[in-house]
């Protein structure tokens, strides 16, 4: 069973930075690609950013490009989102997932398995 687990979430100042953290379990694949999506009140769930699980490949939504970083760590199952510059549009639940595939997917009918979520607020 995999199981992903995010954490650092919390309250941030607009301008302030905020770095989660995705730590997962139960994967034997290094073909498993990982990734963020968030979800604001009243608005759709929204792709934010992915990675190959075993290669270098991201990909970011329009709106975080430049401001946002993902990056992970193999050898310990951890992926982690780099937000800076943070805006109070930024302020949503934010879910870690992840699905078989080299490929970085923006749907989240593509992923199979998530995480609960942390919260992201962002003061004006």
């Amino acid at each position: 069973q995999v199981r992903l687990v995010e954490s650092g979430g919390g309250l941030v100042q607009a301008g302030g930075s905020l770095r989660l953290s995705c730590a997962a379990s139960g994967m034997s694949f290094s073909s498993l690609t990982m990734a963020w999506f968030r979800q604001a009140p009243g608005a759709e769930r929204e792709f934010v950013a992915g990675v190959s699980w075993s290669g270098s490949s991201t990909k970011y939504v329009d709106s975080v490009k430049g401001r946002f970083t993902i990056s992970r760590d193999n050898a310990k199952n951890m992926v982690a989102l780099q937000m800076n510059s943070l805006k109070p549009e930024d302020t949503a639940v934010y879910s870690c997932a992840c699905r078989l595939g080299m490929i970085v997917k923006t749907t989240p009918q593509q992923y199979q398995y998530w995480g609960q979520g942390t919260q992201v607020t962002v003061s004006s």
